[in-house]
């Protein structure tokens, strides 16, 4: 019941519906694509751990970060009833973008008269996958929310953005947590006993064994939908918080292994390791986000790397 309902996702990339605050002026996000995972050998410099001082391995996630090119604007009112979208638009269209919604290649003006009461204002943005080898070229288009406290700083940074590429190095640092949403791998219809982890009943059991014991009771006679039953399992959207970016580069040779990664290819651009973890599949679109909660007992400094794992089977 920790995740209810148990229901796919609409597309294969995560909706962010809120934004961490943040008073420094720039993206509170970014997207990347999964590459794979491996380990790491480095120095543990955290203040109260164990093995302070020694060097231990890791496990992390390799995720190829190309630039995201902005491309518009999103501008939100509020009224009694909430906040609603006021205005906004594509203003740098560009030809991949044509791929996605049809859009002509045409310039659409800032229109600063209908930004008197805005509360908040997003920014519109767009992946290139075209610059890295996974064989897609149709981007992704999504909002990335802005830090700051003054709403006409926001529009003065959304103005001088708008057609600017960003890279993973002007969002994030290395040593710092972050905030992952992804679509989890699909497993299509499961049982009870893989989607739910009910126990398997003994070999005397009447009827079924890989199911649940009882449906509920007579009275009421219905079933209540928390009973596990049989169902689509995977392709859910997850958010895992405080993910610690172990190290953000641009050295495309000393994370490529020979003949590139497993059912990927070769890294072509920016790319993050991440301790431990994330949801979804190679290929997929990670976003990322400034974190929610922060905790304490993370490495806030950068570790000491001092190997990395680049085996041909990854």
């Amino acid at each position: 019941m920790q995740y209810w309902p148990r229901k796919r996702a609409q597309r294969p990339y995560a909706r962010i519906r809120t934004w961490p605050k943040s008073a420094e002026l720039k993206p509170l996000g970014f997207a990347g694509y999964k590459v794979g995972m491996t380990h790491i050998l480095y120095t543990d410099a955290a203040k109260n751990s164990i093995t302070k001082g020694e060097d231990i391995f890791c496990p992390v996630t390799v995720i190829e970060c190309p630039p995201i090119k902005i491309i518009g604007y999103q501008a939100y009112a509020e009224d009694a009833y909430g906040r609603k979208a006021k205005c906004g638009g594509i203003i740098n269209a560009t030809k991949e973008l044509s791929r996605r919604i049809g859009t002509k290649k045409k310039e659409i003006k800032f229109d600063e008269s209908k930004l008197a009461d805005v509360c908040d204002i997003k920014l519109i943005a767009q992946t290139q996958p075209a610059l890295t080898g996974i064989g897609k070229k149709k981007p992704e288009i999504f909002e990335l929310g802005i830090g700051g406290n003054d709403i006409k700083s926001k529009i003065e940074y959304a103005k001088s953005i708008i057609g600017k590429d960003i890279r993973i190095g002007d969002v994030f640092t290395d040593g710092q947590t972050i905030d992952t949403f992804a679509i989890t791998t699909g497993r299509g219809t499961q049982g009870p006993v893989k989607r739910f982890g009910v126990s398997i009943r003994q070999h005397k059991a009447e009827k079924t064994k890989r199911g649940p014991a009882t449906l509920g009771p007579w009275h009421p006679h219905h079933g209540n939908y928390t009973v596990p039953h049989a169902g689509k399992m995977g392709y859910h959207q997850r958010m895992q918080l405080n993910k610690w970016i172990v190290k953000i580069s641009n050295d495309i040779k000393s994370i490529n292994p020979k003949g590139g990664w497993l059912s990927y290819g070769v890294v072509k651009n920016d790319y993050m390791l991440l301790k431990g973890s994330v949801d979804g599949p190679v290929k997929r679109i990670i976003k990322m986000t400034k974190p929610r909660r922060m905790v304490k007992n993370i490495q806030e400094s950068p570790p000491e790397i001092q190997y990395i794992s680049l085996r041909s089977k990854q």
